[in-house]
């Protein structure tokens, strides 16, 4: 018995070919990842006997429609399917299991579950809280790979996890860069699909432009709802010559420009301290920055106040743009509240970092980061951020509107560095720029 598989295109052949832990594929429409996944779990079935695999999404109406009937149609005559137990078995003891996963609700389902590789469908769709209650079902004691596949687009609720781990390859000290591997695939690398459907590019080319640069071109950085959807990143050239980006080169900070820290705490989520340079004409650089984490174990070792406040110090006392340097801290007023027990003021006054409290206003604070944002005529913003900022420059650009209260920001999402950025901008605000008369500030 033979069974014929077409021949995969250029990116999905990699897929098939990758041997990471954590291998992801995608990044816009129609690169051909339904198919992907269902020829590598098909082969890993065959070349290991007694394998156990599992394909998650969100329902299984998108289960049985991407998955479970074409696999069914391919497998006619080597498995069976159980629609009980939503399992299709091989002739050689291999399984393929299908599950649906709605929400983080569900996931006591899998509490106890054991398979050797997971593919996780659509992953941006899925909370980072599933990826990791998901990926810990990855195990058991035999010589079968362990390996975790997604599938993924940019945006939904998975667009910042996803687009750490696998696009900015951004780790914590529990993860290892090398387990990740990431490949793009976009509907232009899909010649079957092309053939087939030569109109769904134009469909894609029609979208509104911010889901038109996701969906189509794969951009991670733009998609729907966007916060901060002006601030620009920007090529090598504009970052080297500090022109329409916010992103540029480090230099070297002149003496006598004037040093700001922002700073905001997180209990169970991370912290972040940043260093503020002011030109002479009022522009503000980012220059520096301290992102850690005071409660999460994924994070590996906790960070206490102390320890925060002691670093924060040793920076300021031995990095060369900062020492000797009179330093306007400015802080979340949280850290005053001694409800608790001991208020974090009094760890930051205990180490010689000292604070006022910072203006709290979210919505005058926001519409401050959207003024230092904006560009003049000449394409010089209000603010500009060095490029070896990457905690910024990573989470910046994946906030999203709030549901609740259309005009702030969404607060679930990785917004320390921002209320930090808010921090600072209500501390030294600036008026509108004016572009018809250059006038910034």
């Amino acid at each position: 018995m033979k069974l014929i598989i077409d021949k995969p295109a250029e990116r999905q052949e990699l897929f098939l070919a990758d041997r990471h832990k954590y291998i992801a594929f995608g990044g816009a429409r129609g690169g051909g990842k339904s198919w992907a996944v269902r020829v590598k779990a098909l082969l890993m079935c065959l070349r290991y006997p007694g394998i156990k695999i599992m394909i998650v999404r969100k329902t299984y109406n998108e289960l049985e429609s991407n998955h479970i009937k074409p696999l069914r149609e391919m497998t006619e005559h080597i498995a069976k399917y159980t629609e009980t137990k939503k399992q299709l078995t091989f002739c050689n003891g291999s399984q393929i299991s299908f599950r649906a996963c709605k929400n983080d609700s569900e996931l006591d389902k899998f509490q106890g579950t054991e398979f050797d590789v997971l593919f996780l469908d659509e992953a941006t769709q899925f909370s980072e809280e599933t990826w990791n209650r998901l990926r810990a079902c990855v195990r058991g004691v035999n010589n079968f790979p362990k390996r975790v596949y997604i599938t993924c687009n940019p945006g939904g609720i998975g667009h910042m996890w996803v687009k750490r781990l696998f696009v900015d390859r951004v780790y914590s000290s529990m993860e290892d860069p090398n387990d990740y591997s990431f490949i793009k695939s976009r509907v232009f690398d899909n010649k079957a699909l092309l053939a087939a459907d030569p109109e769904y590019v134009k469909q894609l080319e029609a979208l509104p432009p911010k889901l038109k640069k996701a969906w189509l071109d794969g951009d991670w950085d733009i998609f729907e709802g966007q916060f901060f959807d002006d601030f620009v990143i920007g090529d090598e050239r504009a970052q080297r010559e500090r022109r329409w980006t916010h992103v540029i080169d480090p230099f070297e900070v002149p003496r006598d420009y004037v040093i700001y820290r922002s700073f905001d705490f997180g209990y169970s989520k991370p912290f972040d301290c940043s260093w503020w340079a002011v030109d002479y004409d009022g522009r503000a650089y980012l220059i520096l920055q301290l992102y850690g984490c005071t409660g999460n174990p994924n994070e590996g070792v906790k960070w206490s106040p102390d320890r925060i406040f002691e670093e924060i110090h040793n920076i300021e006392t031995s990095h060369k743009w900062l020492k000797n340097k009179r330093i306007i801290g400015v802080a979340d007023p949280s850290i005053w509240d001694a409800s608790r027990g001991e208020a974090i003021i009094d760890s930051a006054d205990r180490n010689f970092v000292h604070f006022d409290r910072g203006d709290n206003s979210r919505i005058a604070g926001w519409m401050q980061c959207h003024r230092r944002l904006a560009f003049d005529s000449e394409g010089r913003p209000g603010v500009q951020f060095f490029n070896t900022c990457r905690h910024a420059i990573r989470t910046l650009p994946l906030l999203q509107f709030s549901s609740v209260r259309v005009e702030d920001l969404d607060t679930t999402g990785e917004d320390h560095f921002a209320d930090s950025f808010r921090y600072f901008c209500m501390a030294k605000p600036i008026r509108a720029i004016r572009r018809e008369e250059n006038e910034l500030f």
